[in-house]
């Protein structure tokens, strides 16, 4: 029975690198696909297809927000349109430009 223990044990190990540098590669596909959207140019439609937890009405609040205030001046007033949380923004921090 510990003939067959060592082969076993190193097959396991090789298994779980392998399986781990699969995963870290899906990460790195993941994060180079992230897409950047300008909220002072993006449409509603871009917008609602880019941000995470923004669908088409909210989209529209942040085009009608921008139309009637004027350009965001900083990511943090996304805030100040209704629907748009702390949540939503942090999820999508990494993803807007100005």
């Amino acid at each position: 029975m510990n003939f067959f223990r060592f082969p076993l044990t190193a097959l396991f190990a090789v298994f779980l690198l392998l399986a781990n540098a699969q995963l870290a590669s899906a990460d790195d596909v993941v994060t180079q696909e992230q897409v950047q959207v300008n909220l002072n140019t993006a449409s509603a439609e871009e917008l609602s297809a880019s941000l995470e937890g923004v669908g088409p009405a909210k989209a529209e609040l942040i085009v009608k927000y921008r139309e009637s205030i004027g350009e965001f001046s900083s990511v943090d007033q996304l805030l100040e349109v209704k629907g748009i949380g702390v949540a939503t923004l942090e999820k999508n921090k990494d993803r807007i430009q100005l």
